[in-house]
């Protein structure tokens, strides 16, 4: 027997379906919710709608469960590379030898830009927010390809294009900024060593080879970032998407929407209150105990879907130490970072709140020790998203019950009157 929901309105009684996903989540089916009664669901900032069902990933916030196809996030950040497991979030499977070889060259072979859109970088003025440069860029891919626009075309090379070309134009925002000429991508390097490569090679210096611990770190990171369920960045993008729109239209929609401070700036913030304690004279349980009186906020801890622990978290904060003691790097941010982590840790105020430490804290940091500049972390936030955002966008376009996205509203404004002409007003 299917179980049912029972809605009482109006003295009638309207059985509603319910959904079941993998792991017994359920969901009431309101599809015939409005042609069956007239009425709609008001649901602010969507925190109790599922907007699709989806095989992609599944994330369960109080036992800090966090699953790619099914794989757990630890053993993909262990064992896996980024390229991997893009390919596994885009079509499903952990590629063979020969289809993860074939997709590698793929994306060595799409990794430069057309000639012609290096010229764009010298229009955007030196001071760009490097996310305005991306999602500008990302959109404009749409004039160089135009079969993109094709409901029906074939979508395995623009994935390709797309995934191996957002870390180029990444990298020439950022020697934009720093008023340098662009770098060249270099085959012989994997995708994240070659991002490395277009960031920090200069002209005038002796060739620049990435450091393993730092290829490494970044796959870690861009893994940890690849998908995180119906969040809004990825939501933009099926709606978008669901337009029929192209692939690099609905995924320039997802950059802006991960620009947002409030999405994708959290890693951004914690360097920044961190630099806030050490401007202040460096005292961090002080600071702490300003959170606890609620006078200042705490960034890079909490999670609003993890209740208990962010499992990105604790992956990144091995890393952050290994890399940390590998580049001998001795700042004072990192070590505030340190004291705030052993009180969060210790506190029972934080404890009892569930306010450890989460990914944005330990990114920050690791980003930070990278070298990365704090405008460029939402970007590299952006490069581990792209995989997620193309696999739903691709399980969206290969559904072929697919509906263009369109939300109702309540209608709170004036009702009916008759215009005045301006003279009379």
């Amino acid at each position: 027997m299917n179980p049912k929901a029972k809605l009482e309105y109006d003295d009638t009684s309207y059985d509603l379906p319910i959904v079941e996903g993998s792991y017994q989540e359920r969901a009431i089916d309101i599809r015939s919710l409005r042609k069956d009664t007239g009425l709609i669901t008001l649901d602010s900032g969507y925190m109790n709608t599922g907007a699709t069902e989806s095989k992609i990933t599944f994330i369960n916030g109080e036992e800090g469960i966090l699953l790619y196809r099914g794989y757990p996030i630890e053993q993909l950040a262990e064992e896996s590379s980024f390229v991997e497991t893009s390919y596994l979030l885009i079509y499903g499977e952990l590629p063979t030898e020969t289809e993860l070889e074939e997709f590698s060259t793929l994306l060595t072979y799409h990794s430069m830009l057309h000639e012609d859109m290096r010229h764009f970088f010298d229009g955007f003025p030196s001071r760009a927010h490097p996310m305005a440069i991306l999602s500008s860029m990302v959109s404009a891919l749409s004039a160089y390809y135009p079969d993109s626009l094709e409901p029906d075309t074939e979508n395995q090379q623009h994935i390709a294009r797309l995934l191996s070309k957002l870390r180029t134009i990444a990298a020439f925002s950022y020697q934009k900024k720093q008023g340098r000429p662009v770098q060249y991508p270099r085959n012989e390097l994997g995708y994240c060593g070659n991002f490395l490569h277009m960031m920090y090679s200069h002209p005038a210096e002796p060739l620049y080879e990435p450091d393993p611990e730092l290829v490494r770190a970044l796959n870690v990171l861009l893994i940890l970032h690849a998908d995180h369920e119906q969040n809004c960045s990825t939501s933009t993008v099926r709606l978008v998407g669901s337009s029929q729109a192209s692939l690099y239209a609905a995924i320039s929609a997802g950059i802006s929407a991960l620009w947002g401070p409030l999405h994708g700036g959290a890693n951004q913030a914690v360097i920044e209150m961190l630099k806030e304690i050490r401007d202040e004279g460096g005292d961090p349980k002080t600071f702490m105990q300003q959170v606890k009186n609620r006078e200042r906020r705490l960034m890079g801890f909490g999670h609003r879907v993890y209740k208990n622990f962010d499992p990105r978290a604790m992956i990144l904060k091995k890393y952050a130490d290994r890399l940390l003691n590998h580049l001998k790097i001795n700042d004072e941010l990192f070590d505030i970072a340190r004291q705030l982590e052993e009180v969060a840790l210790s506190d029972e105020y934080f404890i009892e709140r569930k306010l450890y430490p989460n990914v944005d804290f330990y990114s920050g940091i690791i980003y930070r020790a990278m070298g990365i500049p704090t405008e460029m972390f939402t970007v590299l936030f952006a490069m581990g998203r792209i995989p997620g955002w193309i696999a739903h966008w691709k399980e969206m376009m290969d559904d072929p019950n697919v509906r263009i996205g369109r939300p109702r509203q309540i209608y709170t404004g004036a009702t009916r009157r008759e215009y005045v002409p301006v003279a009379q007003r």
